[in-house]
């Protein structure tokens, strides 16, 4: 399977996984409330910290270890690295979560709602297991075993949807609605990891002893682990920050709770849509770059990093208008709530930002520079905790998405920066101006259709056919402005004997 393809099946894969995910969102927004919503992202973000801290450096640190091994046919090594990241992985998670249920009653304590501490420990005890998951999905990741990794990714999602529905429906006078969706969190982390154990020996996995690996995946993956705990932490921060800035704003603690759950729980899965197409691009393209960088083709791999990067621009840049026409009838319809429409419809343009460091950041760690982009992630981080501090009094629950873009502008300059810096120069001004057009056309059409079709029809019928004709309109002008070729993209994905049976034959 070429690259293309193996592109496209994996973003098929990762776009059918983050739907059902965004439903069962709706679901939960609609069960739970803000205010419920608020609480279970509260505790899930908590629980991210100690997942990161665990094994979140090591899955990219073992594929781009796999796939230096790769380039110099050495197995053994590939074996004895995937050995050493389970173990390290194991040890450590195993170790977090000893030390957390010994000290349940003071952790407990640092949430300001008793409800996020009981999600917080059910989802705890899947901690090892996700663990160990992540880093085999990582050899999975190396050895360009890409269906494996989304099927499973996949399969995890269904796996919480049903566990969550079902609870949710039938266990509900029993249990609290925010534990039955914390309980569907750590039943889908027991599935993935014995579904990845199964297929990694099915399919010949070998571990061999770690001796020698262990250090070397330490010292690799500690900037990576570091920068994605820092991520957390501050994330983690903010989930208990912001309602506490907001309530000496004036705001009563419950509407301070609710207000963090339309943010996090209902515009911020609208934001990342973006990012699910983006991952699928860094995902594949990842350990090619790293075999690339590692064999010193600096041509191909410049060639490569102007790919991924204008990718990520198109596709962020496609959806911006989209957002900015329809943002606020999608809170409405989606979520029945105006004010995560009016936040997601304002915030469109983040998208840029938020996507271009995405795929930046995942292209510097694919060449070892770890330590530059925790840095970078640091500054960024600076300037989110100064607009949740200073900037609620201001905006309100905007303040956090006013932080978030602070953040992001930071990350991305700087990641360009750097990436300009190692890759060589990088040319995308044309194609950004291109873009740039298009954006702007297909955003003023949405806006005048949108104003004449709401007040002469159903609001949710204008939505969509407004919807429509930006996509139509973006369509075609990202065609005629040759930014995406459709015609060539289908034929890289038609199977081999399609195309040639589409060839002429010769006279």
């Amino acid at each position: 399977m070429n690259l293309y393809r193996t592109t496209v099946v994996v973003t098929v894969f990762t776009l059918l996984e983050h739907a059902l995910g965004f439903v069962y969102r709706i679901l939960l927004s609609r069960t739970l409330g803000p205010e419920g919503l608020g609480v279970y992202q509260v505790a899930l973000t908590v629980f991210a910290v100690f997942l990161t801290l665990s094994s979140s450096g090591l899955p990219i640190t073992l594929s781009r270890t796999i796939s230096k091994y790769r380039a110099k046919n050495f197995r053994r090594g590939q074996r004895a690295a995937t050995a050493g990241a389970i173990l390290i992985a194991a040890a450590s998670a195993l170790l977090v979560t000893v030390l957390l249920f010994a000290l349940r009653t003071p952790v407990s304590k640092v949430f300001s709602d008793p409800r996020c501490a009981d999600v917080f420990y059910i989802v705890l005890a899947g901690l090892t297991f996700t663990s160990v998951y992540a880093v085999i999905r990582g050899s999975f990741w190396g050895n360009r075993r890409f269906l494996a990794y989304s099927l499973i990714e996949l399969v995890e999602e269904i796996v919480m949807i049903v566990v969550g529905v079902v609870l949710l429906v039938f266990a509900k006078p029993q249990i609290e609605d925010v534990n039955c969706a914390g309980i569907a969190v750590l039943v889908s982390y027991l599935c993935s990891f014995a579904i990845a154990v199964f297929y990694f020996f099915l399919k010949g996995g070998r571990l061999s002893s770690p001796r020698g690996e262990l250090a070397p995946l330490l010292k690799s993956s500690i900037p990576i682990t570091t920068m994605r705990t820092a991520s957390s932490l501050v994330s983690s921060l903010v989930s208990v920050l912001f309602p506490m800035r907001l309530v000496a704003a004036g705001m009563s603690s419950s509407s301070a709770m609710s207000a963090y759950g339309i943010v996090g729980g209902m515009v911020m899965p609208i934001l990342m849509i973006p990012n699910t197409l983006i991952s699928s691009i860094a995902l594949v393209l990842v350990p090619e770059l790293s075999e690339r960088y590692y064999r010193g083709e600096r041509e191909k791999f410049a060639a490569l990093v102007r790919k991924a990067l204008t990718s990520a621009l198109v596709i962020a840049g496609a959806l911006v208008p989209l957002f900015l026409v329809c943002g606020e009838g999608a809170g409405i319809l989606l979520f029945g709530n105006t004010e995560s429409g009016r936040l997601i419809s304002s915030s469109a343009v983040l998208l840029i930002p938020m996507s271009l460091t995405m795929i930046s950041t995942s292209i510097l760690n694919s060449m070892g520079c770890e330590r530059q982009t925790l840095l970078i992630f640091l500054c960024g981080a600076a300037g989110m905790l100064a607009c949740v501090w200073f900037l609620p009094a201001v905006l309100g629950s905007g303040a956090l998405l006013a932080g978030m873009a602070c953040e992001q502008l930071i990350t991305a300059v700087c990641s360009l920066a750097l990436l300009v810096k190692k890759a060589g120069r990088i040319r995308l001004g044309k194609d950004a101006l291109r873009l740039l057009l298009v954006i702007a056309a297909a955003m003023a059409a949405g806006l005048v259709l949108r104003a004449l079709l709401v007040p002469v029809m159903d609001y949710g019928w204008a939505i969509v056919l407004s919807a429509a004709a930006v996509c139509a309109l973006e369509g075609a002008g990202l065609y005629g402005l040759k930014l995406v070729d459709f015609r060539a993209v289908f034929k890289k994905f038609l199977p081999i004997k399609l195309q040639q049976k589409r060839q002429p034959a010769p006279k």
